[in-house]
């Protein structure tokens, strides 16, 4: 445990995953402390804060502090907050949103920054969320399957039937009404724009082949790329609260929010950061 200012950081793992407490997301924040929350952010990948009680516009206005908020393009917002999705599964459902291991949006030309999702409605048990370092897994590549990826390119797809299935109860219920097929080819490694840092940026969710390569020439080489990236040594584990909030880095890591709580109501509100186009 270390103390920094006057917030505590309690790291999850070495490599990913840090408690922040000594934090009230309902104040006005100083500078100071929104830098040292950031500099938390970007050293564990996914921050987490607990026993927060905090209205949509104090959600907005936190988030606005690292980034401008975004819309997602396929489920409306709330009513008065458009920049804030409800992350919603009824009791009746059996499918969860974005229940996959993934970045988000990274089928648009600038994928988020960043996202931040805060616990409004919480099953007994169940519905945590995985978190995987892609700076790790890059790292732990050997070396001619590094030098094999360097420049390449990959289509990401809204498409990708894994994904989509995942969002048919929000788009059935909210939908926005967009139905183009959202697309765009981004570097399979990513350089951090802040850090510098490479990080593997493909994914099982959207990432559909190679720029220039078939579907099938493609295939072997992703599904090696989707099982070594979310290898346990490079995961943390997020167990929700009444009131937690996450916060995490979408150009480094994914996430994948499980799905066994099957007759319980879970409900979340998620901002998205906007970003820049990947290099």
């Amino acid at each position: 445990m270390s103390e920094v200012s006057n917030i505590v950081v309690c790291p999850l793992t070495s490599r990913i995953g840090a408690e922040i407490c000594g934090v009230d997301l309902s104040q006005n924040l100083p500078q100071a402390t929104i830098g040292e929350i950031r500099r938390v952010l970007l050293d564990y990948l996914v921050i987490f804060f607990r026993d927060q009680d905090i209205t949509p516009e104090q959600q907005i206005a936190f988030v606005a502090k690292f980034g401008e908020p975004d819309l997602y393009p396929f489920v409306r917002g709330l009513d008065d907050y458009p920049q804030i999705t409800p992350v919603l599964k009824l009791p009746d459902e059996t499918v969860n949103f974005g229940g996959i291991w993934h970045s988000d949006t990274v089928y648009l030309d600038e994928p988020p920054m960043g996202t931040v999702l805060y616990a409004k409605e919480l099953p007994p048990m169940g519905g945590d969320t995985l978190f995987a370092n892609q700076y790790q897994a890059y790292e732990d590549l050997s070396a001619p399957l590094r030098d094999f990826l360097k420049g390449l390119k990959a289509v990401n797809s809204a498409a990708k039937g894994t994904a989509a299935a995942t969002r048919s109860d929000r788009v059935a219920y909210a939908g926005t009404g967009e139905n183009r097929v959202l697309e765009a080819i981004h570097p399979v490694v990513r350089t951090h724009p802040e850090t510098g840092r490479k990080a593997l940026y493909v994914n099982t969710g959207h990432t559909v082949r190679f720029d220039g390569m078939s579907e099938e020439e493609s295939r072997p080489i992703l599904e090696y790329l989707f099982q070594h990236q979310i290898k346990p040594e490079y995961c943390c584990r997020f167990i929700w609260t009444p009131g937690a909030v996450a916060f995490w880095d979408n150009r480094c890591a994914q996430h994948y929010p499980v799905n066994d709580y099957h007759g319980y109501k879970r409900l979340l509100h998620r901002i998205t950061l906007k970003g820049e186009k990947p290099f």
